[in-house]
This record gives structure tokens, sequence and C-alpha cells, in this order.
């Protein structure tokens, strides 16, 4: 099925724009609209999006996963409590911190099932854990306990939508002219 899907080259992949691009494009991905936009607060709230369930979401997914790989401990101390809200909302800021800090570059790309490819093509949100090939695991330099560590989001290059219901928000957010 043809797909619309959004992506965004974040602060730290500008410099790797020219690399990035290709990785779609190879994956049969192909751009349909484009612009360079240094993202202020407001716009970046709106695409991080934090109803409370969105908020606890992100908040239990950390916690979740630092649970699985034994470094829970770890995140309360980092976070200061166990409050899954607590923890969303810190990192709703750290993000919408990193992505508010320089100029992104934000593409509607298109193309058959287009957000999955996409999401693997991108690689795993950890550039340390991303597989060879994808573009985390190519040109991704930055790891999710160093981020967490140093009180940051992690720098992972690229943003692709989740899932098509968050492709099509964002693209409206984004894009609101391809309506």
């Amino acid at each position: 099925m043809i797909e619309r899907t959004l992506i965004v080259i974040k602060p730290d992949g500008m410099a790797h724009a020219r690399k990035i691009l290709p990785y779609y494009e190879k994956a049969g991905l192909r751009i349909i609209a484009r612009k360079e936009v240094h993202v202020n607060e407001k716009f970046a709230g709106r695409h991080y999006a934090a109803t409370d369930e969105q908020v606890v979401g992100m908040g239990n997914k950390t916690v979740q996963a630092s649970k699985d790989s034994g470094k829970y401990e770890r995140m309360k101390k980092i976070f200061g409590t166990d409050d899954p809200k607590k923890i969303g909302t810190k990192l709703r800021g750290w993000l919408i911190e990193f992505i508010t800090s320089k100029p992104v570059l934000a593409m509607v790309m298109e193309g058959k099932d287009a957000v999955a490819l996409a999401r693997k093509v991108t690689g795993f949100t950890d550039p340390a854990k991303a597989e060879k090939g994808t573009i985390r695991g190519d040109l991704g330099t930055d790891a999710i306990v160093k981020a967490n560590n140093e009180g940051r989001p992690v720098m992972n290059l690229v943003h692709a939508s989740g899932n098509v219901e968050e492709a099509e928000r964002e693209i409206a957010l984004w894009f609101p002219e391809l309506k």
C-alpha cells in the first residue's frame, strides 16, 4: 500500500543530510515535500504531543525498557523519581529542547509501506545498538545510557513516524499545505 511518512533530520543529523537521504531513496521512498526550518518551542510542543496518556506512555516505555535491561535503578537516580509521568515529562522537555536547538530538515516521503520501511531504514533508536546498514547503525554515535547520564535526549540523527496514524498527524502539522 502506498503511504506517506514524516522524516525529520534532527540537529545532530544535519551535517550528515547528504549521506542520510540516499538510505531512504535506495529503499524506494521518494521525497514529495521538504523544508529546512528552525523549530520554535510551541511547534515542538505540538510535535511531541503531551496528553497525560502520552506523557505517561513515554515514561512507562522508558522505565520498562530500563527494567528489561537492568538499568531501572539508574533511571530512578537520573530522574530523581520512579513516577513514569514525571519521567515522561522530563523526557519530553529534553526532546523539545533538542529539536529547537538548531535547524532541522523535515520531509514527507512516499512509497510502498512507507512508515514501516522508513523505520527499518532509520534503525534502532539507540545508535549504539542499531544494525549496520541502517542510518543510525552506520552514522550514529550516541547512546541512550550516555544521554541519560548527561541529562539530555539521545542524539540519533533522524525522527521517523512510528505508525500510520502518527505519520498522518505529523504530516498535517509539518506540511498543512498537503491536505
